[in-house]
């Protein structure tokens, strides 16, 4: 199975700390707990490279990997659940906007659904506001190993349905769609 060496470069809280380099860059937008640390493990193959918890807002700064000098993987702190003051989701908020609107390494948004759940309104909010600035983007859907196969292409059509754009199936369990990610995500940087 093909992958890449990853590893962790830095955290940042806003854009004037984020690292100086030339790579393109993915941001991981959505919710606390829908799996954008374990897709980063997932692709490094490496269990703790990113920092996973069943505690949804344990990620605050955005943290960078490095994927084998090919691109960037920037995990952002999730939307929709934290147990933080209001002055420090505020503070989130316009700290990653900021970056999300002028860092120029970024190649593409990635948003993030969990398959076992509807789409979230906190979900379409982050999709309205992407389309709002035309930014690039398009949809993980994690968890998918927890759907039986015959709902699978149901799920991936309302996600398609209602966000446009490519939807791609994925599951940090058994791996199984890494290969795909990773190509879909050097073809994006050429």
């Amino acid at each position: 199975m093909k992958q890449l060496n990853a590893k962790f470069l830095i955290s940042a809280e806003k854009l004037s700390q984020c690292p100086a380099y030339e790579l393109p860059e993915f941001p991981l937008l959505g919710r606390s707990n829908v799996g954008k640390s374990s897709f980063i493990n997932a692709l490094a193959n490496h269990k703790k490279l990113a920092k996973t918890s069943n505690t949804p807002g344990k990620t605050r700064l955005i943290n960078f990997f490095n994927f084998a000098d090919k691109f960037t993987i920037a995990d952002l702190p999730g939307y929709g659940y934290a147990k933080v003051s209001k002055e420090a989701q505020a503070r989130w908020q316009k700290y990653l906007e900021e970056y999300l609107l002028n860092r120029k390494q970024i190649k593409s948004l990635i948003q993030f659904i969990d398959a076992r759940h509807d789409i979230q309104k906190n979900d379409y909010q982050m999709r309205e506001w992407v389309e709002t600035y035309n930014l690039p983007i398009f949809t993980v859907l994690t968890k998918i190993d927890y759907i039986s196969q015959n709902k699978k292409q149901g799920i991936i059509n309302n996600v398609k349905k209602n966000f446009g754009g490519d939807v791609l199936p994925f599951s940090a369990v058994d791996r199984r769609y890494c290969e795909n990610m990773i190509e879909y995500l050097t073809d994006l940087c050429k």
